[in-house]
C-alpha cells in the first residue's frame, strides 16, 4: 500500500461514516463530511495533506494509486 492510496481509502471510509452516522445518530455528522471534503480541495491546490505527511513519517512507501 502507497501512501496516495491509504489517504484516498481513509478519506472515502471517512465521508461514508459521516453519512451513516449523520443518518442514524445525529445530522450534525454530517459535518465531518464536510471537513473531510474541505480537506481534500485544500490538498489538491496546497499540495498538503496531514494524515499523507503522518503516513511518510511512519515509514509508509510514497507512489502513486493512480498510474
Amino acid at each position: 500500500m502507497t501512501v496516495d492510496r491509504i489517504v484516498h481509502i481513509v478519506a472515502g471510509l471517512m465521508v461514508l461514516i459521516s453519512i451513516a452516522l449523520a443518518h442514524f445518530v445525529h445530522p450534525n455528522w454530517i459535518f465531518l463530511g464536510v471537513f473531510v471534503g474541505l480537506n481534500l480541495a485544500q490538498s489538491g491546490f496546497t499540495n498538503f495533506c496531514p494524515l499523507a505527511s503522518i503516513l511518510k513519517r511512519l515509514g509508509v512507501q510514497e507512489g502513486s494509486c493512480c498510474s
